[in-house]
């Protein structure tokens, strides 16, 4: 297991925590989706950081621990910037941009921009297209975001119980075998006050946006660097068929799909995402042709 110190940065919109493996390997960025923090990717992280730089920051998306100030963009399109803001603040470079979920969508906003920081892409199980917010999960989550602060915080409160938390409309579409996880990304939402008005806010810019990732697909055929579409294959909350939709946007695309995992591959199936991140980065340095995979847990 990889024994990491959580760090600190000041960026415009508050203090972003995120975690560094450092070294002098290849750089892999992690980004989680809503009401997750960098702990996602722990799995993930045991099993590259012997050879890779992993970065994985905790977004202000709900289970951050540093409220953002008050007039910030906490938008999508927003916190992709600060996403930005970030790399550009610790000068990494060729970066293999890695997104789960909503951290998914993040991804396919910094590929429509072009960010020269980005040297390929990682779209595992995430939302796309008009799946936006997700199926039940999502939208149930953009029903409370349209409460105050208070009511959304009396609603959230549910989630302290692991029945309430297994239900389809919260983390039980979402991962077999992450509850544990779950329950601790929900301790910032239920104690902090700024914690849920930072949520609500976001609910609240995404509901304004539905169309944000059908449009955004459109120009995701401009990104000609490699990318690894990689999706859960029993995945009842992003639709596999959007993972190979994507896969068909991209021009220089490999698809992966993976059994036994929910859409939280990283903590249903660390290993085998892991492998596959890996076999990315070195096919994109060999300059190796893209390929389609349908695994069973083995690459």
């Amino acid at each position: 297991m990889v024994h990491l110190c959580m760090r600190e940065i000041e960026l415009s919109a508050g203090i972003v925590e995120y975690e560094d493996t450092g070294g002098d390997g290849p750089v892999i960025v992690l980004l989680h989706g809503l009401l997750m923090d960098s702990s996602l990717w722990a799995g993930v992280l045991d099993e590259l950081a012997a050879d890779f730089r992993c970065v994985a920051p905790t977004l202000p998306m709900g289970a951050h621990r540093h409220a953002m100030r008050a007039d910030p963009d906490l938008s999508l399109s927003g916190i992709a910037g600060l996403v930005v803001e970030l790399l550009n603040r610790l000068d990494l470079q060729d970066v293999t941009l890695v997104g789960n979920d909503t951290g998914g969508a993040l991804v396919q906003l910094l590929a429509r921009d072009g960010s020269p920081r980005i040297g390929r892409i990682v779209l595992a199980s995430c939302e796309a297209f008009d799946n936006f917010p997700a199926r039940v999960t999502g939208n149930t989550l953009a029903v409370a975001g349209k409460l105050p602060p208070a009511l959304f915080g009396l609603f959230m409160q549910q989630m302290r119980f692991r029945p309430v938390r297994r239900l389809p409309v919260a983390f039980g579409w979402l991962t077999k075998r992450g509850d544990a996880t779950t329950a601790r990304w929900m301790k910032p939402i239920l104690h902090q006050r700024e914690i849920r008005r930072d949520a609500v806010r976001l609910l609240r810019a995404i509901a304004r946006q539905p169309n944000l990732l059908v449009d955004t697909a459109g120009e995701l055929p401009r990104f000609e660097r490699p990318a690894l579409v990689v999706w859960a294959s029993e995945d009842r909350v992003m639709p596999p068929e959007h993972g190979r939709r994507l896969a068909a946007f991209l021009p220089d695309a490999r698809l992966v799909e993976i059994a036994d995992s929910y859409t939280l591959l990283p903590l249903d199936r660390a290993a085998e995402l892991a492998r596959a991140i890996r076999r990315l980065v070195a096919e994109a340095i060999a300059d190796v042709p893209p390929s389609v995979e349908i695994l069973d847990g083995t690459i």
